[in-house]
């Protein structure tokens, strides 16, 4: 690819291209979460163009999330299993700030018919099934979360609720290393609700008591949809904790 592209009614940067092309090789599953990517002058000979080219291609990736460097080691495909990535996802935070562990309990894992609403998160057909998984989460040892999530049955198939159990990770670390499936970014909408007597049930309230609702759809590469959840949280002694950059 030469420097010196003809600009025409579709031009954009010559490193946005590069940037374009990385991100291709990253969905395709060339190089996969936690392995690193061919050094900056591998791939401007690869895709011929200068190594200032493919840095500020692998910069903007690297700002994203999408890429981690390593000071010495190189630059790695960002993974869910890295200590660092485990819980960029997680956002309830105990009011005390001290780290307390966090455990899952799955209380159901089946594929059902796809609800409209969540068909249409997951830009899915209607006559698609997901798959809905309901669990409780411990800050502590003290229930704080209670939440269901949906996942096209299509992409997790052979997901079950023995397998889920017998995982020791972040559930997107599970994503990752059973359904090649790697979250890159979420979108989430917040309101207070009072819990209803099910949900009250699940995280041992009273009902009616107050409650965060957090729902939530998250991407994997090239923007696609392919989890939608609904999490209760139980904030009488966490807050909901996000960072802006």
């Amino acid at each position: 690819m030469p420097e010196t592209t003809a600009p025409s009614a579709t031009f954009s940067p010559l490193y946005q291209q590069i940037k374009a092309l990385l991100l291709s090789s990253l969905q395709s599953g060339e190089w996969r979460p936690g392995a690193p990517i061919p050094s900056e002058m591998e791939l401007a000979a690869r895709y011929e163009v200068s190594q200032g080219t493919v840095r500020k291609a692998v910069d903007e990736l690297a700002t994203e999330n999408l890429l981690i460097r390593h000071q010495g080691k190189g630059t790695f495909v960002a993974s869910h299993h890295s200590e660092a990535w485990q819980y960029r996802f997680f956002s309830l935070m105990p009011d005390s700030g001290k780290k307390v562990p966090l455990k899952s309990h799955f209380l159901a894992c089946k594929p059902i018919k796809s609800p409209a609403k969540i068909a249409q998160l997951l830009k899915t057909a209607a006559s698609e099934r997901v798959i809905q998984i309901d669990r409780v989460q411990s800050l502590g040892g003290q229930v704080a979360v209670f939440e269901q999530i949906w996942l096209p049955e299509q992409r997790f198939s052979g997901m079950t609720l023995d397998r889920l159990e017998s995982w020791p990770g972040p559930l997107y670390a599970f994503y990752e290393s059973e359904f090649a499936t790697h979250m890159v970014r979420a979108e989430e909408k917040i309101k207070a609700i009072a819990a209803e007597a099910t949900i009250a049930n699940h995280l041992k309230l009273e009902p009616g008591s107050p409650l965060l609702l957090v729902e939530r759809v998250s991407y994997t590469y090239g923007n696609k949809p392919v989890e939608v959840r609904r999490a209760h949280y139980d904030t009488r002694q966490q807050h909901y904790e996000n960072k802006l950059n």
